[in-house]
């Protein structure tokens, strides 16, 4: 079973840009130096989360078209993906991102802590805190789901092998994360240590942390491993499109998490070489009429539904979602707890790899 040849080869660049040392970070990438600029053209570089190539690469055209149409000037835009975290540290570090599209807000929140890149108030200066789209985890199975996977206990079970990346460079991964926590509290009646024990036992049965979500879609899709696979909604429906529905299907747990991907523009970065205007174009054509019809074809639930294609919108499944203020008071506390250094996720892994 194999990936489309699209799907392969954007993986496939994204690695060749990794390994090329353009910048600190794996899947991290320097601004182009396109022919074409000049007086009348601007460069962007968004700097996203590992599986939204489809969606810009057609939401970058269009909005490409927009702009030039609008004010003249011509665009190029770069796209750098791989794990949210490991992305949101490379800008950190030093790459020049003009735009941010990642997984989590707390991401973006660490870069204007600990830069003057943005304003630490950058997630009100868009509508629904600066989430165009949404989604949410689902599970993806072999077709027929011949191991009855069926909800989050079923992921603990003896002989069920799990796909996921690692909550440690994944925003993905930390939402698959948190999925299950959140499952575990309501199911054991709010019993942390029993929260705990279940999510230790899911990890369990992973065989192997993939960097990020596309790493992990690949190990499962396209290399065979695993029993199910963690995921993000559209990164599950991309893979059946892609593949057929003959190939996998996407079960629908009892309960999951609403992830809110946000956006920003870098101010500091897009200000220093004359793409501030034109990277806050950028950002504010995702809540377009257009921009929430793209968002909805690559399988993202947009925040303005009213606007995407009615056949799109029967694609995504009724989920009863909780969100992380909801369960977890907020991404810092989360963080905190689980994810940081000596965290929750931490301790987990320590004990398996010790066999306990």
């Amino acid at each position: 079973m194999s990936l489309n040849r699209s799907w392969l080869l954007s993986s496939t660049l994204a690695l060749m840009a990794a390994l090329s040392g353009c910048g600190p970070a794996d899947g991290a990438a320097a601004p182009s130096t396109a022919a074409g600029k000049g007086r009348g053209h601007v460069t962007l570089l968004n700097v996203s989360y590992d599986p939204t190539r489809e969606l810009y690469e057609e939401f970058n055209a269009a909005f490409k078209r927009q702009y030039e149409r609008q004010t003249g000037q011509t665009v190029t835009i770069d796209q750098s993906h791989g794990g949210a975290g490991k992305q949101a540290r490379a800008v950190i570090d030093g790459v020049k991102a003009d735009v941010l599209t990642l997984a989590i807000g707390y991401d973006i929140d660490q870069i204007a802590r600990r830069t003057d890149l943005l304003p630490t108030d950058w997630q009100s200066r868009l509508e629904n805190n600066s989430c165009p789209y949404t989604t949410t985890i689902v599970f993806l199975v072999r077709r027929g789901n011949p191991k009855g996977i069926n909800d989050w206990e079923d992921l603990a079970r003896d002989g069920v092998e799990v796909i996921t990346p690692n909550p440690k460079t994944s925003g993905g991964a930390r939402y698959n994360y948190l999925a299950a926590w959140g499952y575990a509290l309501r199911k054991f009646g709010h019993d942390e240590l029993k929260a705990r024990a279940f999510v230790k036992s899911i990890y369990k049965n992973v065989p192997v942390l993939g960097s990020g979500a596309r790493d992990s879609t690949i190990t499962f899709v396209q290399r065979g491993q695993g029993d199910v696979l963690l995921a993000w909604e559209n990164e599950a429906l991309l893979a059946i499109a892609q593949l057929g529905a003959d190939a996998l299907e996407i079960v629908v747990p009892s309960v999951s998490i609403l992830a809110e991907p946000p956006v920003a523009v870098v101010d500091k970065n897009a200000a220093s070489h004359g793409a501030l205007a034109a990277a806050q174009a950028y950002v504010r054509y995702l809540y377009s009429p257009e921009g929430q019809r793209i968002v909805a074809r690559h399988y993202y639930r947009p925040y303005q539904p009213r606007f995407a294609d009615p056949e799109d919108l029967k694609r995504f499944a009724k989920v009863e979602t909780f969100t992380v203020n909801d369960v977890f008071g907020g991404w810092p506390r989360a963080q905190a707890q689980h994810f940081d250094d000596g965290g929750v996720f931490d301790v987990i892994q320590n004990e398996l790899a010790q066999g306990r």
